[in-house]
């Protein structure tokens, strides 16, 4: 049964869809460069709430059970409390770390995406650094032998294919399968004050989507960790030893802009928002400016016929390869889209990408095999195909959406969102 309540939204996206993604002539903007800077609305961070505290930063909560514990953390670059990085911190404390334990993008977080993340060594404190994005995503009992607790804190931005948390994932069944426990140490969600999305059938399990959640989940790290748990998610149905440090002062409203880029393509509030939607195109033919120095801001392709901007990729930090390298790249701009906007719609806009499949002069060649394995579902693909309606498409969701939110509410540390 369709949600009426979405019906008045419709007018005014049916009106959107056709003034910002038609084939009609358009004009093209200038040709963005890598010498523009990434965006930066200084409005933003002065409006960040500053009174959040930090699971990280409630020592009282979690010093106790690491003493005399060998301890093993999984971090990166946002592991970091008033511009320290938590491992130097815990060292200062006489905290007996072991191992540092890399995801995606590396300790420091300078890998390409889906770059292979090498083992190696801290070189400030000289600690081993074991790669959970190379050969092994998932510690071997070799790898933990030489810890008692595992600390997980690393900043997440609430979408079901950030691989942070298929990450932790596999921390916690590691954890639960020797007898190791673990302590998640919560931030906020920036992306936590809605859910949407189609839910993850199993059998597109991978690591781009391990459990059957939306892909906005609507949940901080701690609550997953929860849910895995208590939904018997890990191997075997076990269940791991697991403390969660909730962050003060923040709830499911919280208007939260990390202080630090939780990726090398993810640089600011702007593009954690959009990530959601045009991360979709990942698993089609179509650039989101990985490469530029506005990263999902902006999207387009070599043969888009009637775009409105173009750009040009080329490698840059968090880009080596980047699609489309050198080439002249028609599409859209979503850099001018206030803040507040993308804020209050709480919803993936599937308009981009139905939109843009529909001006796409070879259609047979837009989807690649990754897609299904991002969307977690067959029908999505199928849907805009068969051309259906974005609205028509968001409305089929709405079952799974109710169920899951039932689900949710369970795992919950924080008040929810309205």
């Amino acid at each position: 049964m369709k949600n009426w309540k979405r019906t008045p939204f419709r007018f005014w996206l049916f009106l959107f869809i056709i003034s910002t993604v038609s084939c009609a002539n358009t004009k093209p903007l200038p040709v963005s460069n890598n010498t523009q800077k990434a965006e930066t609305d200084l409005s933003e961070l002065d409006k960040r709430d500053k009174s959040v505290i930090l699971g990280a930063a409630r020592f009282k909560e979690y010093l106790p059970a690491l003493k005399g514990k060998k301890v093993g953390m999984i971090v990166n670059q946002t592991s970091v409390i008033n511009n320290e990085h938590l491992v130097d911190i815990l060292l200062a404390k006489k905290v007996n770390i072991t191992t540092i334990f890399a995801p995606e993008h590396g300790f420091r977080g300078e890998a390409d995406a889906g770059e292979l993340v090498d083992n190696g060594k801290d070189i400030k404190t000289g600690l081993p650094i074991i790669s959970l994005y190379g050969e092994n995503r998932k510690p071997n009992p070799e790898m933990i032998q030489d810890v008692d607790v595992l600390v997980f804190d690393i900043q997440d931005v609430g979408v079901r294919f950030y691989t942070y948390i298929s990450t932790m994932h596999y921390i916690m069944e590691a954890a639960a399968e020797n007898n190791k426990s673990v302590i998640i140490l919560d931030r906020p969600n920036p992306n936590g004050h809605y859910v949407d999305g189609p839910i993850l059938e199993m059998e597109h399990q991978s690591f781009v989507g391990m459990h059957p959640i939306p892909i906005v989940h609507g949940l901080t790290v701690g609550e997953l960790a929860r849910m895995i748990n208590g939904e018997l998610w890990l191997a075997d149905s076990l269940v791991c030893n697991l403390k969660v440090v909730k962050c003060l002062n923040y709830d499911h409203n919280t208007f939260y802009v990390p202080p630090i880029k939780p990726s090398p393509n993810l640089p600011n509030i702007r593009s954690i928002y959009l990530y959601p939607s045009l991360c979709l195109f990942e698993g089609t033919v179509v650039s989101v400016g990985r490469g530029t120095a506005t990263p999902f801001q902006i999207y387009g392709h070599p043969l888009y016929p009637k775009g409105k901007y173009d750009f040009i990729p080329s490698p840059t930090e968090g880009a080596k390869f980047p699609r489309y390298d050198g080439e002249l790249c028609h599409g859209f701009s979503l850099l001018d889209e206030p803040i507040e906007q993308l804020r209050k719609a709480k919803k993936i806009r599937l308009e981009y990408l139905v939109g843009f499949y529909n001006c796409f002069p070879e259609k047979d060649n837009f989807f690649n095999d990754f897609f299904i394995k991002l969307v977690g579902t067959n029908d999505l693909q199928k849907q805009i195909v068969n051309g259906r309606w974005a609205v028509d498409i968001e409305d089929s969701w709405d079952e799974g959406l109710n169920a899951y939110k039932k689900l949710r509410k369970k795992y919950l540390l924080y008040t929810d969102f309205e």
